[in-house]
């Protein structure tokens, strides 16, 4: 018997190489090369490639200025947080991809998403992980009228797509990618061709019959989306749910939208009756101390188009080590070897022979360069031992030249503060408001040295 080919294929960028190499000659990243058999192409395949009759039928080309731009229409969840991370709501024909940690609460709110929309519209729930049965038990725990939605426990692709040719829904759920596989390859479900061959022909159907897919995707033990990138670029929105499954909160950020917003988060608390949207989410991320603590500074973060207050603690402690330790939870590490840096040179205060700990209460990761003030200012507070004004808040960039760079949508980032009662907030003078925001003493600084001056001011 003749022994069957084999090739080696990046789970990063897809592409193809015939033997195993450290790392991939396209994408150049380390240990992706997953090896797969050789798909033969069939009859069916082949004759559409020979026989260009079969192709579907050239777009005609025109001219940009031709084309009329419209608003593209939304129909709501009935998740107000999650309409949110959509941009507003899910768009006909579009392609959502949504990940996360197991157990975290992904097929929990697709579940009451669609039970939501089954009352007003048509919608299937393709499982292939669970069964019908199980389904259901989750749909009596979390007490949901799903008496219209339509269930289907099913992994081979073919099928799925005849249901969908023969119920129309106007939205549909795959629970999850990663279970699917099509007569067509050989391959084993889960595999990099699987997956990017399942995907790109749901993708097909969502576009030409306009149904609304929701495909769930496994996470590696790095916590990305598993299975080839080109997963990624062919859905038209990659949503990911943040948080520790021990914890009661979950985050679902928007990390691509071809329809709204990037970056877009939604808070959610999860509950005995499943998910619940969390109306104030500013007040999971500040701890209540009785008393002002050494170590703690209050910033505005803007995620998307929400902005949220958010805690920043820092702990500076004598090193006991010939390297002394620096850990930062929720923010870039090497950003704050560089702000501790900033803060020898530009202000004279000197940490090289201390370990210094960040953490962003609440679980929430700041990407954002507007927390590097915050940061500076917490790990002043922890080494003088000595807390931070009452009401105090801050944002904005810190240069290496140890200037403080202005922070998009400052207005706003105020305004929430303002409404939290929040009275004084060290800002960059770039982001004075041109109205004075009620009840909020603005203090306006351009350099480092000159913030820290400025809250010795208000001690």
């Amino acid at each position: 018997m003749a022994k069957a080919k084999t090739q080696f294929v990046c789970s990063e960028c897809g592409s193809v190489t015939s033997r195993w190499m450290g790392q991939c000659p396209d994408c150049k990243a380390w240990n992706t090369l997953v090896e797969s058999a050789v798909e033969t192409a069939g009859v069916n395949r082949m004759s559409q490639t020979v026989n260009h009759k079969a192709l579907a039928q050239t777009a005609p080309v025109l001219s940009l200025a031709d084309i009329e731009a419209t608003d593209v229409p939304r129909f709501g969840t009935g998740i107000e947080e999650f309409d949110r991370v959509l941009g507003g709501g899910l768009v006909a024909g579009g392609v959502v991809l949504i990940g996360g940690d197991p157990g975290i609460g992904k097929s929990t709110l697709l579940l009451q998403a669609l039970a939501n929309l089954a009352a007003t519209r048509s919608t299937l729930y393709v499982s292939g992980e669970e069964s019908g049965a199980q389904i259901a038990l989750r749909a009596r725990r979390l007490a949901v009228e799903a008496k219209d939605l339509k269930l289907q426990a099913e992994i081979q692709l073919e099928k799925i797509l005849g249901t969908l040719a023969d119920l129309k829904p106007e939205v549909a759920v795959i629970d999850s990618i990663q279970t699917l596989y099509s007569d067509a390859l050989t391959a084993a479900p889960g595999s990099v061709s699987q997956v990017r061959e399942c995907a790109a022909q749901l993708t097909r159907v969502a576009k030409q019959t306009g149904v609304t897919i929701i495909l769930v995707g496994h996470v590696t033990k790095e916590g990305a989306l598993a299975g080839p990138r080109v997963l990624e670029h062919i859905v038209d929105t990659v949503l990911y749910f943040e948080g520790d499954t021990q914890s009661s909160f979950r985050l679902v950020r928007a990390i691509k939208n071809r329809f709204g917003a990037v970056n877009e988060l939604g808070v959610f608390a999860m509950t005995e009756k499943g998910l619940k949207g969390v109306s104030n989410p500013s007040a999971l991320f500040l701890s209540q101390h009785d008393s002002q603590v050494p170590g703690s500074c209050v910033m505005v973060t803007q995620e998307g188009t929400r902005p949220l207050l958010v805690e920043i603690q820092a702990l500076v402690d004598a090193s006991h080590l010939p390297n002394a330790r620096r850990l930062s939870v929720g923010l870039e590490q090497n950003r704050l070897a560089m702000l501790l840096a900033v803060l020898h040179r530009h202000a004279g205060i000197a940490a090289f022979d201390q370990d210094v700990f960040i953490n962003a209460v609440g679980g929430v990761k700041i990407a954002e360069p507007a927390a590097d003030l915050a940061v500076l200012l917490a790990i002043n507070s922890s080494m003088r031992n000595k807390p931070l004004p009452r009401g105090l808040v801050v944002f904005g960039e810190v240069g290496l030249a140890g200037e403080i760079r202005p922070a998009p949508r400052g207005q706003e980032r105020l305004k929430e503060a303002a409404k939290l009662g929040f009275s004084v907030a060290i800002i960059p003078k770039a982001n004075v408001p041109k109205q004075k925001i009620e009840g909020m003493n603005i203090i306006a600084v351009e350099r480092i040295d000159q913030a820290f001056s400025k809250l010795r001011e208000l001690d």
